[in-house]
Order: structure tokens, then C-alpha cells, then sequence
């Protein structure tokens, strides 16, 4: 067996496919607790109310992970390297505040360690990138 070097690009893309997934299921089995279902009837997400500034805010938020698994393929290494991390650094940043809001069970810490792992990983390889060409 061979051991391929697995070009920067395509690992970053991974990560970023990797984030989204967990993200997602994350997401998923947040609709499992008990109430939130009647929460979001009730037109309220851990406190916040549903608008249509909100759901767009929400919307954003997701966006930018999903358009780095297509860039971090296409930008050239300079652009690619700082918008990795800048991308990366901003979802560490949403993803610990949103700890501090609501009640978080296990699951949610555990899937929200995994994602800053991730996210930590995603910007060690830009940071190094350079090296790596």
C-alpha cells in the first residue's frame, strides 16, 4: 500500500464537509428534546424569536461553511489561506457563544467540542500552508 500525501486543498474541503455534517445532525437531534417542538410552534429558537431576520442571520451562518468546501478547492492559495481561517475562526465563535444559550445537553457539548476540534484543524492547515506548497 502506498501512502498518498493528500493535497491541502482537498483536506481543508473534507473538514468542511466533516463541520457540515455535524453541524446538521447537531441540529437534527436538537429537535428531539422535549418542548422544543412547542417552542418552535410557538414561533421561539433558545429564546430568540423566529423573524425573517433571524432565519436569514441563520441562514448566513450556514452558508459560509457550505461555500469553503467549494472554495477551498478554487481560490488561489493566498485568498484560500485567509479566508479558511477567518471562516473558521468566526464558527468557534458562534459555536462556543452558542453554549452559553439555553439549557445544552451532553450530546450538544460533545458535537460542539468535536466541531471546534474540526475548526481548530481547518485553520492550523491554512496557518501552515504556506510551508506545505
Amino acid at each position: 500500500m502506498e501512502d498518498v500525501k493528500i493535497n491541502v486543498r482537498m483536506k481543508l474541503s473534507a473538514l468542511w464537509v466533516t463541520v457540515m455534517f455535524l453541524f446538521a445532525y447537531v441540529d437534527i437531534l436538537s429537535h428531539m428534546q422535549p418542548g422544543i417542538i412547542e417552542d418552535f410552534i410557538s414561533g421561539e429558537v433558545a429564546g430568540f424569536q423566529i423573524t425573517e431576520t433571524w432565519l436569514l442571520g441563520v441562514t448566513v451562518m450556514m452558508t459560509i461553511p457550505a461555500l469553503m468546501v467549494f472554495l477551498s478547492l478554487v481560490l488561489k492559495p493566498k485568498f484560500n489561506r485567509w479566508a479558511n481561517i477567518i471562516a473558521a475562526i468566526f464558527k468557534i465563535i458562534i459555536v462556543v457563544g452558542s453554549l452559553f444559550i439555553g439549557v445544552n445537553w451532553s450530546y450538544y457539548i460533545f458535537g460542539s467540542v468535536i466541531e471546534v476540534a474540526l475548526l481548530s484543524l481547518i485553520v492550523r492547515y491554512a496557518w501552515k500552508w504556506p510551508k506545505q506548497l
